[in-house]
């Protein structure tokens, strides 16, 4: 088995989170150069999410499933196969009546089913391609706790970092600048920054502090990123998603082509989210 199978084989273990250590790492960085292996990952993520949606509104109770097989396993008598000859007519055109009805309840419950996968598998699969993204976030500022991705600049300068970024990610943002909060100490600190690659593509990996505790937020191109499901909260123009990941509160929202997703451990509500950006701005009291 070449690197390459061993990488796809993964891809189970990776859904199934059996992946530890070193293999996770390696994983991933094959994921950022392997088109071939991301596709296969959203595709099987996609056909379990649909597996576990999957399953009978109903079942038989214990008792009816009991009877049913206990006339299953009685043999048939001399006298039971001895039918007149209209009986057997009736019989059997009463048969083909139902074969001819299953053959139109089949084709109905096709129809219905390639309907249904047309409407729910785009569904399924963006589902999925936020999960994809989300797992990266919280990789990603794993492995930046870890000290396994240094900063490239350092700087508490939004201004700074902006400036940084610019021409080396395929997609123009801003931090907003920086303003003196009213009791002169602001909640969160800008750390810094560095390069990052998703799905091929540039992303930009920013740094805060609070206290003790690591905030990083990761930035990419909506085109290859995208955040829908978890706990949606709207604050003014914006749908941000809630999602908890190996103990991390992750929250993800799209906005001008661009798509975030903030990683931390400390509690709050998904509004909160800005106040990160947006804690010396003029709209701060809409995040709180």
């Amino acid at each position: 088995m070449n690197a390459h199978d061993e990488h796809r084989a993964n891809i189970l273990l990776y859904l199934d989170n059996e992946l530890r250590g070193q293999d996770i790492e390696d994983f991933l960085a094959h994921l950022d150069n392997c088109a071939d292996c991301r596709r296969l990952l959203e595709e099987e993520r996609a056909l379990s999410n649909l597996l576990h949606r999957t399953r009978p509104l109903y079942t038989a109770p214990e008792p009816l499933r009991a009877r049913i097989a206990a006339i299953a396993e009685q043999p048939a008598t001399f006298g039971d196969m001895r039918e007149s000859k209209h009986k057997h007519l009736l019989r059997f055109g009463w048969r083909n009546i139902r074969r001819s009805g299953f053959r139109w309840m089949a084709l109905a419950a096709m129809i219905i089913f390639i309907v249904l996968g047309l409407t729910l598998v785009p569904t399924v699969v963006r589902h999925a391609e936020a999960a994809t993204f989300i797992d990266t976030a919280v990789t990603t500022h794993r492995a930046y706790q870890e000290n396994q991705l240094p900063l490239e600049i350092r700087s508490n300068s939004p201004e700074a970092v902006t400036a940084w970024f610019a021409g080396k990610v395929p997609f123009q943002f801003r931090l907003p600048s920086a303003q003196s909060p009213p009791d002169g100490h602001p909640a969160y600190a800008l750390i810094g920054a560095r390069l990052v690659t998703f799905k091929s593509e540039k992303a930009a990996l920013v740094t805060y502090q609070m206290k003790a505790e690591t905030i990083s937020l990761l930035i990419a191109s909506d085109k290859s990123a995208v955040a829908v499901g978890g706990d949606e909260i709207r604050s003014g123009n914006l749908t941000f998603h809630y999602n908890t990941r190996a103990g991390l509160n992750v929250t993800t929202w799209s906005t001008h082509g661009i798509t975030y997703a903030l990683v931390s451990s400390i509690h709050g509500s998904a509004q909160h989210s800005c106040l990160v950006c947006h804690q010396n701005m003029a709209d701060q009291s809409t995040f709180k």
